[in-house]
């Protein structure tokens, strides 16, 4: 993919719709990718910590740093960036965000530029890998990189430590290979239920809970859905943490939901948070699920055709990225569906 070298401030109102975080990281990789310079104005402006926090200065630092980029406002709660990139920059680089936030968000920042950077790279990003509100490592691994080798972006992921809130602390590794294309999805039915796998896993932390987790699954859906595997494990960390993941496979796709314990948090509530999420899903016609939705639309506004996607319920994060891929891309991006309901995403780049 041919990157256009285009001399252009793009403004992005950074409150604009869910207001987080999600608009800075996208404007970033969109910089990157058409080397057009972006203003991020009113940055996290409706939360109550507005401005930028550790992990969203990381992923400032880590794009600029795969850009050789000059940033102006990248400082504690600074609520107005000005990123200027100068080309996209392969190589092997290390980020350490220094609190548990998300190192899956970082890398999802990134990974598209280098993958069309023309060579290999090697991330290696220290934080939070398992936090609330972010895809959790395993959620990348298993159902976040597998759609997007699909559409050609080729990486492996591998995780050393696990890193849990408050602490962090936990470390992953990406490596990332050169791309040509993106190729564009058809997902607009799911087909037929094949299999229901996943992971009840603990850190630190004694393995009946893991088994108390997995036991909750079988007790809430084993009887009328095929479970081929709750897998137990115990991931390495610092700190305690637990993860329950389930992973529905289709004929056509796949969805991924998770939960995670914390302190006062019984093992079947974390278990029953997941199966509840799965089983709202269930009950819609999506092909994929909300998460995945909001983050392939970024790859796919470059693809060399058109995409369809049936999700199972359109989120303000996914509107928000519409809005911020129009600002930078002649991209169409047509949202069939009132937010909070299951809907049809079509993407024609």
């Amino acid at each position: 993919m041919r990157l256009p070298y285009v001399l252009k401030m793009i403004e992005i109102d950074g409150s604009q719709g869910e207001g987080g975080g999600q608009v800075l990281r996208t404007a970033l990789s969109l910089s990157l990718l058409t080397q057009e310079e972006v203003k991020i104005i009113n940055i996290r402006a409706g939360r109550s910590k507005p401005g930028l926090r550790p992990q969203h200065l990381e992923a400032v630092e880590a794009a600029a740093a795969i850009g050789r980029a000059r940033a102006s406002g990248a400082h504690p709660d600074s609520t107005a960036l000005t990123f200027r990139p100068a080309g996209i920059h392969p190589g092997g680089y290390q980020f350490d965000i220094g609190t548990a936030g998300a190192t899956t968000l970082v890398l999802q920042t990134i990974c598209l530029p280098l993958a069309m950077a023309g060579a290999k790279s090697s991330v290696t990003i220290t934080g939070g890998t398992h936090v609330k509100w972010s895809p959790c490592y395993h959620y990348l691994e298993l159902q976040w990189l597998p759609f997007m080798r699909r559409m050609g972006c080729q990486a492996d992921l591998n995780m050393e430590l696990a890193g849990y809130y408050p602490q962090g602390d936990g470390r992953m590794h990406a490596t990332i290979y050169p791309g040509e294309r993106i190729e564009p999805l058809e997902l607009t039915e799911r087909g037929q239920l094949k299999q229901i796998r996943g992971l009840s896993a603990i850190s630190n932390l004694p393995r009946h809970i893991a088994k108390r987790q997995r036991e909750q699954v079988l007790r809430r859906i084993g009887d009328r859905y095929y479970l081929s595997d709750i897998r137990l494990a115990e991931l390495p960390s610092r700190f305690k943490g637990t993860l329950l993941l389930l992973l529905a496979e289709f004929e056509h796709s796949q969805v991924c939901y998770f939960s995670l314990g914390e302190l006062g948090k019984p093992a079947e509530r974390v278990a029953d948070e997941a199966v509840d999420a799965l089983e709202e899903f269930l009950s819609t016609d999506g092909a994929i699920d909300q998460y995945l939705a909001d983050q392939v639309l970024l790859p796919l506004a470059f693809a060399h055709g058109p995409t369809r996607l049936r999700t199972s319920k359109i989120t303000r994060h996914l509107i928000t990225n519409a809005a911020v891929l129009r600002s930078f891309l002649p991209v169409q991006i047509d949202i069939q569906a009132d937010l909070g309901e299951p809907g049809l995403v079509t993407i024609k780049p």
